[in-house]
């Protein structure tokens, strides 16, 4: 009896705090712009070398919360390319810190995206990074979250110390607010003005509309005043399980997580070196 009751609690330990090996996570609540909150799910590995900022395409709105035993969860968001593999990053020695969209716009859109606003929300989370670890600050995004990214480095400048692209958005549809001032997406952003290093990831199975990956160069090109930019083209992975501009697709390197996570990790350990 006393066996089978040590069983049955190791195995609701695991049910309820996920892999007894996995990270440290948490939600780290901040108050920017007055009394709007901020919130984002911190994984802390040990011994980091490097802090992460990661951006879900879509509207962003990941609603984070805490289930049971105070174990962090999301309401939206679980398949996003960068939210699936978040872990992964910390496997690489990084603080990882997944973004959620702030309390008064709970849907963020393009617009919002480029916003000061936005930038100043971001600032507040990055400022919190650094004091806890003092270590240099990337930002990454995936599809929509591409517009966060560039917003961050050009507002915030030398706050960044790098950025990462991944399945950008360079073609704006037809129906979309921003389609007469950025008909290509965020090359249509102040590019020139970012002078931190740039990473560009794109698959080039990719059918997103709005995501092309031969619009990748043209990224390269815009980035004029990186102190470095590469680009990075994929291909392979497994058949795609959702519609070309959902994650579960080439669009989120559905089934080749791993090997472009390793990579993006290689690019900012590198870099941040020199």
């Amino acid at each position: 009896m006393i066996q089978r009751s040590i069983i049955y609690l190791s195995l609701l330990t695991v049910l309820f705090h996920g892999n007894l090996f996995a990270h440290e996570q948490s939600i780290v609540e901040l108050k920017t712009r007055g009394d709007v909150d901020q919130k984002y799910l911190l994984i802390e590995p040990e011994n980091p070398t490097a802090s992460v900022i990661l951006f879900a395409g879509g509207h962003g709105g990941l609603e984070l919360t805490s289930y049971a035993f105070g174990n962090p969860g999301m309401k939206w968001g679980k398949n996003n390319f960068l939210v699936r593999t978040s872990e992964m990053f910390a496997d690489n020695s990084f603080v990882v810190a997944v973004i959620d969209s702030p309390s008064d716009y709970r849907k963020m859109n393009a617009i919002w995206r480029m916003s000061q606003e936005h930038a100043d929300d971001i600032s507040a989370v990055i400022k919190s990074l650094k004091q806890k670890y003092d270590l240099p600050v990337w930002v990454i995004g995936t599809s929509m979250g591409t517009f966060s990214v560039p917003n961050a480095a050009i507002r915030l400048n030398s706050e960044v110390d790098g950025m990462v692209l991944t399945s950008t958005v360079t073609r704006a549809k037809g129906d979309w607010k921003i389609k007469s001032s950025h008909p290509d997406g965020i090359i249509n952003m102040e590019l020139d003005k970012i002078s931190a290093p740039s990473l560009i990831v794109s698959h080039k199975d990719d059918k997103c509309s709005v995501t092309p990956p031969e619009d990748s160069d043209k990224i390269k090109s815009a980035l004029s005043n990186s102190k470095k930019v590469e680009v990075l083209y994929y291909s392979g992975g497994k058949p795609p399980k959702s519609e070309p501009c959902q994650a579960l697709s080439a669009h989120g390197f559905y089934g080749i997580e791993e090997e472009v996570v390793n990579d993006i990790c290689k690019f900012i350990k590198e870099t941040s070196t020199k």
